[in-house]
Parts: structure tokens; C-alpha cells; sequence
């Protein structure tokens, strides 16, 4: 519910599920680039979908660019447009490299230009919270378990990451259990019931459930699916 007037040499960027209402139907010119979480999947190391315009917390959309970052954010943008038209080997990793550049570029004005709420106790306690996740979350699928860890009680812990990140406590645990099993499911020819003993799971079928209910498709699924799309 937050009003833009579309300014030029302006960055807009927004989040998965987000609506978005133009309000006068008046000519634009830009440029729109889109891509999936199963995109930031394939990365190795996982770097993008921890950059803070990807983790946007403190829900910013606009990001004003000089004369010169336009003229980077713009020569990015066409190598991408080249790079995604043509038929070249190693495509994806092409794509992959631009991307980072971009984001990370992207990023450093987003820590530039939006300063964050750091010292409130609630956002510090968010921070902690996706910290622990991320050394955790192969062992530890529960948000009480993480209250533990933080020496506070699971509801306070969950209201807390509502409030800040607008997501649930659960669905953090989830997005980066879910993120680590696309990436062993693309990079490695692991079994997938191997895969999910490694994610914690001691049921395999359970975790076949798990990932479809969140993804929309089994792992043999998600695997078959985007090693033909991206090899």
C-alpha cells in the first residue's frame, strides 16, 4: 500500500507475490528483468539470495541511480538480454555471472541509500534468528528448537520475524531447507533419499511430501525438469 511516481533513472525492484497496481494508464519506457527462485537455486555458494536486495528487509522498492550507475545498471542489463537470446555453451553460467555483478552492484546502493533498523531489539533479533537458520537448518526444523538457541520463547520468536520480515518463522526454515535440496538436486548426482538425510529428513517420503508441498513438484521432478532447461 505504498504510492511510486515512476521517476527516470530510477531502479524499481519488488518481491515474489507482490501486487502492483498502476493507477494511470499513462507510456512508460524501461527495461523489466524477472527470474525465479529456482534461478538463484542453481548458484553454488548461494550468494544471491543472501544479498540484501534479494533479502530486501527493510522493504524498500526504489533505488535512484546516477549517471553513472545507469550506465553500468544499462550495459549489465544488455549483455543479459545478449547473453539470455543467443545459443551459446555455458549459457547459464553466463547468465549466472551477469547476475551477480548486477545484484551486487544493485546491493551496495540499497545499503547506500536505505539505512537500516539494526538497533531496535526486534530487528536484531530477525538478524540473529536467519543466522542461526543458516548454520542450523540441516539439523533443526523447528521454530521452539530456535527459540532455545535465542533464550526466548517460540511465541515471542515468531511475532518478532512476522512483524520485521512479514513471513512466518516456519516459512524461513523452510525457504532454506527447500533452497539447499534445489541446489544438491541440480549440482549433484546424489540420491535423492541421500539428499534427504542430508537436509535432516529420516523419512525420504516425507521429505518427497515436504518439497512438492512447497515447490509444486517431487525432487525427481524439479531434477529431470531444470537439467533440461538449463543443460
Amino acid at each position: 500500500m505504498v504510492p511510486y511516481t515512476l521517476k527516470h533513472n530510477t531502479m524499481y525492484f519488488t518481491v515474489p507475490h507482490q501486487v502492483q497496481m498502476k493507477e494511470e494508464a499513462q507510456p512508460t519506457t524501461g527495461t523489466m528483468l524477472c527470474f525465479t527462485d529456482d534461478f538463484l537455486a542453481k548458484e553454488e555458494n548461494g550468494l544471491l539470495k543472501q544479498l540484501p536486495i534479494i533479502q530486501n528487509l527493510l522493504n524498500a522498492h526504489e533505488l535512484s541511480l546516477t549517471a553513472a550507475d545507469v550506465a553500468f545498471v544499462e550495459d549489465m542489463i544488455g549483455k543479459l538480454d545478449t547473453e539470455y537470446g543467443a545459443k551459446n555453451n555455458w549459457k547459464h553460467s553466463m547468465l549466472m555471472a551477469y547476475m551477480q555483478v548486477l545484484l551486487i552492484y544493485l546491493s551496495r546502493l540499497y545499503t547506500e541509500q536505505f539505512k537500516s533498523s539494526d538497533d531496535l531489539p526486534e530487528r536484531q533479533l530477525l538478524m540473529r534468528y536467519l543466522t542461526k537458520i543458516n548454520e542450523q537448518f540441516k539439523e533443526t526444523h523447528e521454530v521452539a528448537a530456535y527459540a532455545d538457541m535465542l533464550n526466548i520463547s517460540a511465541g515471542y520468536l515468531s511475532e518478532a520475524v512476522k512483524e520485521q520480515s512479514g513471513r512466518s518463522a516456519i516459512a524461513h526454515i523452510h525457504d532454506r531447507i527447500v533452497l539447499e535440496a534445489k541446489r544438491l538436486l541440480f549440482h549433484t548426482e546424489n540420491p535423492i533419499k541421500e539428499i534427504s538425510f542430508q537436509l535432516g529428513f529420516e523419512d525420504a517420503s516425507y521429505f518427497n511430501r515436504f518439497f512438492k508441498r512447497i515447490t509444486g513438484s517431487t525432487p525427481l521432478e524439479y531434477r529431470t525438469n531444470n537439467r533440461e532447461m538449463y543443460h
